[in-house]
Order: C-alpha cells, then sequence, then structure tokens
C-alpha cells in the first residue's frame, strides 16, 4: 500500500479521533487538548494516536480516560470512517506543544534581557529595518 494512502487515512482517522471525543461527554476528558497526529499501521490495525494536554495536571487522568474509551472510540471510527478494519486505538501523550510553548516563555525572558544589555535603545534606522 502506498505511503500517501496511509498518510491520507492516518489524517482521516486523526480527525474523527478528534470530533468523537469532542463529543464524549467524560468529565475527565476536558480542558485545553489537541489530537496532534495519529499514525496507522500498513495493514491498518493499528493506530497510535497523538493527543496533546497543555494542563499538565489533567494530562495523565486524561491520557487513562482515553485508554479506557478506546472501544467505544473505536467503535464510533469505525461508524464514521468507511475502512474494511477499524484500528485498534493506542493513546499517546505528545509533549511537543507544551515544549514549544516553554521555549517561547524561555525566549521572552532572554530577549528583553539582551536588549537592557546593550544600554540604548536601537536608533530610528534600526528600527524601520
Amino acid at each position: 500500500m502506498s505511503s500517501f494512502r496511509i498518510d491520507r487515512i492516518s489524517e482521516e482517522v486523526r480527525h474523527a479521533v478528534d470530533a468523537i471525543i469532542r463529543d464524549m461527554n467524560d468529565p475527565r476528558i476536558s480542558g485545553t487538548y489537541a489530537v496532534t497526529r495519529a499514525d496507522v499501521t500498513r495493514d491498518l490495525r493499528w493506530a497510535k494516536v497523538y493527543v496533546s494536554v497543555l494542563e499538565d495536571d489533567k494530562a495523565d487522568e486524561m491520557i487513562k480516560a482515553l485508554k479506557k474509551a478506546a472501544g467505544y472510540i473505536r467503535h464510533e471510527l469505525g461508524l464514521r470512517v468507511d475502512l474494511r478494519y477499524t484500528p485498534e486505538l493506542l493513546f499517546e501523550r505528545d509533549r511537543n506543544i507544551a515544549y514549544g510553548a516553554h521555549i517561547a516563555q524561555v525566549l521572552k525572558n532572554v530577549i528583553p534581557q539582551e536588549e537592557d544589555s546593550h544600554g540604548e535603545e536601537p536608533r530610528e534606522e534600526e528600527k524601520e529595518n
């Protein structure tokens, strides 16, 4: 099977799983989160779904809730996506967005310190460029 087809199926699975999770009424699944990626195997038997949770205190509980609800989510996925085999879902926490936010905060703290260390503000010609 071509990798292009697998990529399309992975994106369709990601989109459908995201919609299914948003429709669920589980109080453990709340807050700011995003389904960032889904990797479907070539034989369409397994899909690893990466979920990014911005609140660290809720992240572990939410991933546990998703793992427990994997059967329900798989059933709903089978109804929404037309595939010969509905893949088994494995949920993993994706830390890339949280890491990116941390790096942005570090850069925000470093840049004002560098401007203060030069001692003077940039001239008008430098501000335009």
